[in-house]
């Protein structure tokens, strides 16, 4: 006869029970944070981008030094405890127009990602549900977009209708789009042929539900690499046409106007071309390796 257990073993087996309770659900996005937690260059990435993002959202307001404030006495001076980054060629203090220039930059690079994602995403999910001459009109205008070069039509874009911020940033948007349209529009080809597709159909459900409700959730890691991988290329576009003097002017401050302003300068104060350099440098650098790791942690064909 087996004997009864004690008031104390009892409470003990009661406990270990509790304890091992059943595991969370394995969600994909579950999967993919410990993917990209196991990813140290993703990782290295993603801290370097959250802070470069939180000093150019409160540095600006946290600087003692106005980054307009000019004193030609104190121009091309190095380092110093007022200004830690020294003086450029009007003693504006460099490390004020650098935070000040991260944030029009990152704002450009994320406001025209987002123009660039909901304009591909539009015209890859209609042309990849609708099929037959939908698909065929839209794709034979993505290829003809990406056929043309694209910082030449941002340039002549810049020319005719003149820079600025808001324009940069429309225009940048305009011209990125083509790349994820066809990533949306190979994943809505994929997808539309599914059961659960077809499930909805018999039931009724309209087209426009369908691609919203039940296609598109499927085709948001996607479109989240893609998003990241558009910013680096709309942060480093917008360096590349402030350089040439057609992106954001003077003198509101931009990593590359800020290169603009310093060519002169590359001999005498080359500290003045290093730092926006490297920030533009590191920031696409890990916005791509971000981007890489995304791509990785959202594979589903990846072991765990």
């Amino acid at each position: 006869m087996a004997s009864t257990p004690r008031p104390a073993e009892a409470r003990v087996a009661a406990a270990a029970v509790a304890l091992v309770g059943p595991e969370p659900a394995r969600t994909l996005w579950r999967i993919a944070a410990r993917r990209l937690r196991r990813n140290p260059p993703a990782m290295i990435a993603l801290a370097f981008l959250v802070a470069v993002h939180l000093a150019a959202a409160i540095g600006p307001a946290l600087l003692p030094t106005d980054p307009f404030l000019t004193n030609p006495l104190l121009s091309l001076r190095g380092s110093s405890a007022e200004h830690p980054l020294g003086t450029d060629e009007v003693g504006r203090d460099v490390l004020a127009r650098l935070i000040l220039g991260a944030r029009v930059s990152l704002a450009v690079g994320f406001v025209a990602m987002v123009i660039s994602v909901s304009l591909g995403v539009a015209v890859g999910a209609i042309a990849g549900y609708a099929g037959r001459w939908e698909d065929v009109v839209l794709m034979r205008l993505t290829d003809a977009m990406m056929a043309l070069p694209t910082l030449f039509v941002i340039l002549a874009a810049l020319a005719v209708f003149g820079g600025g911020p808001v324009t940069a940033t429309v225009v940048i948007g305009l011209t990125a789009w083509m790349p994820v349209a066809r990533v949306v529009r190979g994943e809505f080809l994929r997808w539309r042929v599914t059961e659960f597709v077809d499930a909805a159909r018999a039931i009724g459900a309209r087209d426009g539900r369908i691609m919203v409700r039940h296609i598109l959730p499927q085709v948001v890691p996607s479109i989240i690499v893609a998003a990241t991988l558009n910013v680096a290329f709309a942060i480093l576009t917008e360096s590349a046409i402030s350089y040439l003097g057609l992106g954001i002017r003077p003198p509101l401050p931009s990593w590359g106007n800020m290169l603009q302003n310093a060519q002169i300068y590359i001999w005498s104060a080359p500290n003045l071309a290093v730092y926006p350099g490297v920030l533009i440098l590191c920031t696409v650098l890990a916005y791509n390796f971000l981007g890489d790791g995304l791509r990785d942690a959202l594979d589903p064909r990846l072991k765990l």
